[in-house]
């Protein structure tokens, strides 16, 4: 697939779907309110939206590899839009409960088809910035969604957004629907060939490739290269063995050749996924526990509030093309990521010092900024070092597997905030944010170029 044909129109779907969500956000509990639903109904239509976005990635990912990126998108955007304008017409607690399940499944399949379509289509030197476009035309939509649904929650009934909302998704299927596809190449791309590079500076040499293990041995597949050739300085039948992963350019091939990677493919899932579990715990207990704070710690009325999430949207709008470029030239995508989670970690230490107006709001601008760093150079990170036959399946595998983090923390705050207050809520959100940047300072470390 043709990324620079393309992005706009990726981009315009991101930004629709995001502005959809963030539109039905805050007005999702009042609405299942209405219908005089208990609260422990609430609480698990509430859940059954992260039961989705858990179980989510991993078929996604297959879909993804057997329909290809534009079918993917085209149905995840339908199934959106069906939840959407279920939601408007419902008024019984298993509907809700159903769509809510279904449209989890399709927010987490999205993420993992957009974030693949980058990584199958960039390579090591324009992933970042795409990757940025992605994350800044999904800022532009947390920052519109709230304020249109409230403002048509304030002169018509709440089902109007759910259906404004379902258009939304209908008008990103068209989006898609105008994607151009090319021919899939996995070995040869636009750029050059990974592994025919080899034959072509030697044709006596002999590639050997392994059979692909479809991830029932390890997450990630590599091909063994053998290389025997008589070089010019009179040193018959040298051999070379080294792994490449299959790659999306030759710039790619280069880049995994110069990194002496010390990492086993279990610990590189692994680490990966831990680090975005804790993000995404991190995430999920500020997006459920600041509001709160932010009422009866700091005493602000729910406009204030909004205006935070607000000026922290604008911050990832602006910045996240400008941090993907970065990321590009830095190359050093794990140290952007670690930056990211300590801007976020400034953000949370801001508010928890100070009440003022002024702080805060530069605080959330401070964090829009970490959050642009982390999520373009993390996916642009596994783009990188991940081979295209395995990429969409270990990024639906991380998607899913982090969700559980979106779960589970906000259980763990509320039980904080039982036996402490809310102020040991975000202390907890500080100590998630520290583990994470110490995981990926190890991962870094293995990482080290070793250049002879």
């Amino acid at each position: 697939m043709d990324i620079r044909r393309n992005l706009p129109l990726l981009m315009t779907i991101c930004f629709l779907s995001q502005m959809g969500g963030f539109m039905i956000l805050p007005l999702f509990p009042l609405f299942i309110e209405e219908f005089g639903l208990s609260g422990w109904m609430m609480g698990g239509i509430f859940a059954l939206f992260y039961v989705g976005k858990v179980i989510g990635g991993v078929p996604a990912a297959a879909i993804y590899r057997k329909l290809g990126g534009k079918n993917a998108l085209i149905l995840m955007l339908i199934l959106l839009a069906v939840c959407m304008g279920g939601f408007a017409f419902s008024s019984a607690a298993v509907l809700f409960g159903l769509l809510r399940l279904l449209q989890g499944l399709a927010s987490t399949g999205l993420t993992v088809v957009v974030r693949s379509i980058i990584g199958d289509g960039g390579n090591v030197d324009n992933r970042g910035l795409y990757n940025g476009y992605i994350s800044s035309s999904e800022g532009g939509g947390m920052v519109l969604g709230p304020v249109i649904s409230g403002w048509l929650a304030l002169h018509w009934p709440l089902s109007v957004p759910f259906l404004l909302v379902t258009v939304c998704c209908l008008m990103a299927v068209v989006a898609a629907m105008g994607m151009k596809t090319t021919a899939p190449a996995r070995a040869t791309h636009e750029s050059g060939s990974t592994l025919i590079d080899h034959l072509i500076e030697d044709p006596s040499a002999t590639v050997r490739q392994e059979p692909l293990d479809n991830l029932t041995n390890s997450v990630l597949s590599t091909d063994e290269v053998v290389v025997d050739s008589t070089t010019s300085d009179s040193h018959p039948n040298t051999t070379v063995s080294t792994e490449l992963p299959l790659s999306s350019s030759r710039s790619d091939a280069k880049h995994t050749q110069d990194l002496s990677t010390r990492l086993t493919q279990r610990q590189q899932l692994l680490g990966y996924g831990t680090v975005h579990f804790l993000e995404m715990s991190a995430y999920a207990v500020f997006l459920t526990y600041f509001a709160l704070y932010a009422a009866h710690i700091m005493h602000w009325d729910p406009f204030a509030t909004s205006l935070a999430f607000t000026v922290s949207g604008i911050s990832t709008l602006a910045a996240a093309p400008f941090v993907g470029y970065l990321s590009d030239r830095l190359g050093d995508r794990l140290l952007l990521c670690m930056l990211g989670m300590f801007l976020i970690g400034i953000e949370v230490a801001v508010f928890l010092s100070t009440s003022s107006h002024l702080w805060v709001y530069v605080g959330m601008l401070i964090g829009g900024v970490g959050g642009a760093c982390y999520m373009d150079s993390f996916f642009a990170h596994i783009g990188d070092h991940i081979p295209d036959e395995s990429r969409s399946s270990v990024i639906g595998k991380i998607v899913s597997a982090a969700e559980i983090g979106s779960i589970v923390s906000p259980l763990v705050a509320a039980l904080l905030m039982e036996v402490g207050s809310l102020y040991s809520v975000f202390v907890f959100n500080l100590v998630l944010i520290a583990v994470a940047i110490v995981v990926q300072a190890a991962m870094r470390s293995r990482y080290k170029t070793r250049r002879v």
